[in-house]
């Protein structure tokens, strides 16, 4: 009996100890969850306060390309900008926050993988902002291709040392960046190139030359699956809703001193993305143009005719500093100037689009081959969009569910470029409707003339020939 009573007290003990266990945790989670939305709320505040108030349909003096990754980035770079802006207009780029200076003579166009954080060391009354949105489950699956495609380059090598020895001798020889300098290639890249080493070398410890599966997204013996991929650790830091904090300014590159914090705190309560989403969205919103890939041939005309016109209208009004300068007998920089300008002769928004779509060939037949040598190291890996409809259902949803932020980012770009596509054509009928008006009545005006003058001149000539009929007739009575 009496051992029962000690079982039954020391049961109550450790009841109440379970119970106040639960209490604490309860009470830090609750304290946690109350820190982490007054962080965010607070910098949610300090962030939408502080845009500023201007014309953002206006091309400011220096122009920001925010190139989210997968998106298209590259091509707008090499086929847009690169024909509007010389070299020496660019902004030295920034790479893992290397020094640069966007200050510097002539600097007008700053293109980088940054976010939006770049802003805090840029003039923003004198900056304006343009980036391209992707639908985020296409980019998801994008980036995983390219995280494979970069790091199966390096299998050429008997093992990470050897590519580490390598890496350090190209780095000593070159001053350029490469991919693996660049976010969040920087991440992503080496991740995948270890696990693309390690499963070669359990391969040839098991002996392994054949790959049962034909499935890219899920041939495990080969490299890392998609669903594995997708809900690794560092896609979740890095990769998902990676388009709206790369907007919001809260990548793991970011300037911001908060930004680390907030983001943790929204992946850590997915109820508080709801603040950095309406962040993002008012940038889009302040932003000179925002394009979408799956509209590509819209985005690009778009593109030519609201910032192309724009840049091509600013180097029209450069001409009377050249000649000022010329004024001046500054003869090596007017020869400069010359020389920036040279290709950029004429332009118009029509020649922009042409000389667009001629060199994005180019470009993808030179990424296309590039692609097919980098996964032959992986045969028979190959990522095609055939493929890409063979994944499970289930697992697209999970990446949509991943990506809550970018789904309904994406769903806000989308509807708002839809709505200046609208807007855009009907003024363009309305300005080709009445302009028609004046063409018509100038052309019947015009030719209401032509037959008065006609009729004049052969009303002059009848009464010529009566004339003359009539002195004939007097000259023959007398």
């Amino acid at each position: 009996m009496k051992c029962m009573i000690v079982y039954l007290k020391l049961g109550l003990i450790l009841g109440l100890l379970l119970s106040a266990s639960v209490t604490v945790k309860a009470s830090i989670s609750q304290d946690g969850y109350s820190q982490c939305e007054s962080t965010v709320k607070k910098w949610a505040s300090s962030s939408i306060g502080s845009e500023v108030k201007d014309n953002k349909h206006a091309l400011r003096d220096l122009l920001f390309f925010l190139h989210v990754p997968r998106t298209g980035g590259r091509t707008y770079f090499h086929c847009f900008l690169k024909k509007l802006y010389s070299k020496s207009q660019e902004c030295p780029r920034s790479y893992d926050k290397l020094k640069f200076n966007p200050r510097k003579p002539n600097c007008q166009l700053l293109s980088t993988h940054d976010d939006y954080s770049m802003m805090s060391k840029l003039p923003k009354e004198k900056t304006s902002v343009v980036t391209i949105l992707r639908n985020p489950i296409d980019r998801v699956f994008s980036t995983y291709e390219f995280s494979v495609e970069v790091a199966a380059r390096f299998l050429i090598h008997p093992n990470l040392t050897s590519v580490a020895r390598t890496e350090k001798m190209v780095r000593n020889k070159t001053s350029g960046a490469s991919t693996l300098d660049i976010w969040p290639w920087k991440y992503l890249v080496p991740w995948m190139r270890e696990d693309l080493f390690a499963r070669r070398d359990a391969r040839k410890h098991r002996g392994q030359s054949h790959i049962v599966t034909n499935n890219p997204y899920d041939m495990e013996d080969m490299l890392m699956p998609l669903h594995k991929y997708i809900n690794d650790a560092i896609a979740r830091d890095i990769v998902h809703n990676g388009a709206t904090f790369q907007i919001a300014g809260l990548t793991n590159n970011s300037y911001f001193v908060e930004s680390h914090h907030v983001r943790h705190c929204v992946i850590k309560y997915e109820i508080l993305g709801e603040y950095v989403l309406e962040v993002a969205k008012k940038r889009l919103d302040d932003m000179l143009y925002v394009g979408l890939t799956e509209k590509h041939k819209e985005s690009a005309t778009k593109f030519a005719s609201v910032v192309g016109a724009q840049v091509i209208s600013q180097h029209t009004k450069s001409e009377q500093s050249k000649s000022d300068a010329l004024a001046q007998g500054d003869q090596t920089e007017v020869s400069s100037l010359a020389k920036d300008e040279a290709a950029r002769e004429n332009m118009t928004a029509g020649k922009l689009m042409e000389a667009y779509e001629s060199c994005i060939i180019s470009l993808r037949n030179t990424q296309a081959t590039r692609r097919v040598n980098s996964l032959k190291q992986i045969s028979p890996a190959n990522f095609t969009k055939e493929g890409r409809r063979e994944v499970p259902e289930v697992l697209i949803q999970e990446i949509a569910s991943l990506n809550k932020l970018d789904v309904q980012l994406y769903e806000y770009a989308e509807q708002k470029f839809m709505d200046q596509h609208n807007i855009y054509a009907e003024k363009r009928t309305s300005t080709i409707s009445t302009s028609s008006y004046p063409n018509f009545y100038t052309s019947s005006s015009s030719t209401f003339m032509s037959y008065l003058a006609i009729f004049s001149c052969l009303l002059l000539l009848f009464i010529f020939f009566l004339f003359v009929n009539a002195k004939r007739t007097s000259k023959i009575k007398l």
